[in-house]
């Protein structure tokens, strides 16, 4: 599976991680010691988060490609 969502990759301080935010799939977030393996935590996040979303017929939303949030 090809992953297009935005991911929103930040370092938090609390957190001592990188967290990655997957804003246009509701609550699918991901982190990691290295920004790398939060990206990898993040693809996988992703592809269960959609395989979940079948399961219960919940909509999937389309990837709409680069989100201005600023």
């Amino acid at each position: 599976m090809l992953i297009r969502y935005e991911m929103i990759i930040y370092w938090s301080e609390e957190d001592e991680a990188f967290l990655v935010e997957v804003p246009e799939l509701p609550g699918c977030m991901a982190d990691g010691e290295t920004y790398q393996e939060a990206v990898q935590n993040a693809e996988i996040i992703i592809r269960e988060w959609i395989e979940t979303a079948k399961e219960i017929g919940k909509p999937i939303p389309e990837p709409k490609g680069r989100l201005i949030f600023a």
